[in-house]
């Protein structure tokens, strides 16, 4: 099966593998599907097709296992409008399950990192910390409203925010996964040349977030990302160091980071929030100065 080509559409493609998060494998499914189908709406594209892969531990785990974690893919793939063509599955002692995404977009309108502009604001649509959930679920010390917040939001799609997204003007975006938020901000603006300010307070985070923060709940990864921005970061006094790592925590199917035009931004968030998003305006794109800082924390 090959996707249908409109005028002018261009080819996407991107490829993501994750491993479980959930205890539930029809979830762990559905997540990883719906983390891989983020990049292309990333790019403010259309998933088409796609082909899965699976590892899976083949005679430490029963293939109902196998058969829930497609199952979620195949839901995820499904409310998409994305077929699953075909795959690929071994066999490994970790679990791991993602997709390669084939998609369209329009040509010449694709989302790049390179398209933000000085003076458009920076709104964010989902709230982050599902590392730091995560990794508190791993050791058994999450709060079960924070693991239930985590598992729906990391199952949502980002269609709608592509379209709304699309429909306020934005020209730039990115999806907030592995780097963290600062982590995927930052690439984005060396590719466009610009700094951003980030309103740490205006950062919408998952329920119970900054408590596992402050207890010291924080993945490796989420470290290694605070450190990566740290020499091009500038953070307010203000700014707690749970905080400070939130903002770096590693996310898993998180949102988009939408460049917009200032005037849209308000009216944007209230369209998601009606759509059932936890978004916010967090911050804006200005121009560099003499100091070196690409991000300005406050």
């Amino acid at each position: 099966m090959r996707p249908q080509l409109g005028a002018g559409d261009q080819l996407v493609m991107t490829i993501d593998v994750v491993t479980p998060m959930s205890n539930d494998p029809e979830t762990f499914g559905a997540v990883a599907a719906a983390n891989a189908l983020s990049d292309v709406y990333a790019m403010g594209g259309e998933p088409r097709v796609a082909l899965g892969f699976i590892g899976f531990p083949t005679g430490e785990l029963p293939l109902e296992v196998l058969e829930a974690v497609l199952a979620g893919m195949t839901s995820a793939c499904r409310e998409a409008a994305c077929a699953i063509v075909g795959g690929h599955t071994i066999i490994d002692p970790e679990p791991k399950a993602g997709l390669a995404v084939t998609g369209t977009v329009p040509a010449g309108r694709a989302w790049t990192h390179r398209g933000a502009c000085a003076g458009q604001a920076l709104v964010l649509t989902k709230p982050i910390g599902t590392g730091i959930v995560i990794n508190a679920l791993k050791k058994d010390a999450a709060p079960e409203a924070s693991v239930r917040e985590a598992m729906a939001q990391m199952r949502t799609l980002n269609r709608a925010a592509r379209d709304l997204g699309l429909e306020a003007g934005a020209t730039a975006a990115t999806d907030v996964t592995g780097f963290g938020l600062l982590g995927h901000l930052l690439h984005m603006t060396e590719a466009s040349c610009l700094a951003a300010r980030v309103e740490a307070t205006a950062v919408p985070l998952l329920t119970g977030a900054r408590e596992l923060a402050q207890a010291g709940q924080i993945p490796g990864g989420s470290k290694k990302n605070l450190r990566y921005v740290e020499p091009v970061t500038r953070f307010a006094d203000g700014v707690p160091d749970a905080l400070r790592l939130l903002l770096a925590d590693a996310q898993t199917s998180g949102g988009l980071l939408l460049a917009v035009p200032a005037g849209e931004a308000a009216a944007l968030v209230r369209r998601l929030v009606d759509a059932g998003m936890r978004a916010a305006t967090i911050g804006d794109l200005v121009g560099r100065d003499a100091s070196g800082m690409t991000l300005i924390v406050e």
